[in-house]
């Protein structure tokens, strides 16, 4: 049977988070859900996988808590269980940034629909940011997007300071888009941007996802493919998935060329990592290997480590 996978995240007040987390689990864990949930006192986020009744059942959990009743979600299909286990995790933040007071639900950026993100960012007056990191806006972004080449979503508040002090010196005060893969993370970038004192900021709505499922192929601003963080590592237009696979010694993304590569080992290196791994680490790693090799041969479905977050 298919397997149905859900991903989503809802920014809403949720004090009593840590006190949830056990009914969430037993709940989902009876419905024979598996994946990751992330909970914190900014709201919820996760990836989670099951059977359709039992992923509208999950939902519906959620969406039953005061405050996230319009949690939305993007669904996929899987022919087996992308996930080994169920995770309920305590966070701080569903998405890290690290800058204390930073609210989306109270405080966030202009909405843009996919169908209108093309006027906005061909707009002259209109700055695009890519808030994702470096390992992923290596794969594509959206034509004339900044780059800000971070390691980390941690990095962005820092970039951004930055980033504006230059246009402050430069006189300039455009209208700022932003944009991610799902809608989260630009999400929160708003937020931020806006407590800054900037008025003028837009997001796309549903992420990069949402505008390579709406907007057709002949009219897009996209150039190249998305990393996703599931295992399909990458997709193109229509969500179609791409031509990257993933590294799963460092958890970067490896395109077909990077793939003949006297460096990439499958399981065990890539041309980016293999000088940041000790041997004891490639040992392990090249075991890991060979035992999913070997399930493989068995017809059985080893889990591979996930991709890296965000």
């Amino acid at each position: 049977m298919t397997v149905h996978i859900a991903a989503f995240y809802k920014f809403f007040r949720f004090p009593d988070y840590a006190e949830r987390r056990q009914a969430l689990a037993q709940r989902f864990c009876g419905l024979g859900i598996k994946g990751t949930l992330l909970l914190a006192e900014e709201g919820v986020n996760g990836t989670v996988a099951g059977n359709p009744e039992a992923i509208d059942a999950a939902l519906a959990e959620l969406r039953a808590l005061p405050g996230a009743e319009g949690l939305d979600a993007k669904f996929s299909e899987a022919a087996d269980m992308p996930f080994a286990r169920l995770k309920v995790r305590l966070k701080r933040e569903i998405v890290t940034m690290g800058v204390p007071g930073t609210d989306p639900s109270s405080l966030v950026g202009t909405y843009v629909k996919p169908q209108d993100w093309n006027a906005l960012i061909t707009d002259p007056d209109t700055v695009l940011i890519d808030t994702r990191n470096d390992y992923e806006t290596a794969l594509g972004t959206f034509e004339g997007a900044i780059d800000p080449q971070t390691e980390s979503f941690r990095d962005f508040p820092a970039w951004f300071r930055d980033f504006r002090a230059r246009l402050d010196a430069e006189g300039r005060k455009p209208k700022i888009a932003m944009f991610c893969t799902g809608g989260i993370r630009c999400e929160k970038a708003t937020s931020f941007v806006k407590a800054e004192g900037i008025d003028d900021v837009f997001h796309l709505e549903g992420g990069i996802l949402k505008y390579l499922e709406t907007v057709p192929e002949p009219e897009t601003k996209w150039r190249g493919e998305c990393y996703v963080f599931d295992e399909r590592v990458s997709v193109r237009h229509d969500l179609m998935p791409g031509d990257h696979v993933l590294c799963h010694a460092c958890g970067r993304p490896v395109a077909p060329e990077g793939r003949q590569h006297k460096d990439y080992v499958e399981g065990i290196s890539c041309a980016a990592c293999i000088g940041e791994m000790t041997d004891d680490q490639r040992a392990r790693f090249a075991e890991r290997q060979r035992q999913i090799d070997l399930a493989k041969a068995r017809g059985e479905k080893h889990m591979a480590p996930a991709p890296r977050d965000p």
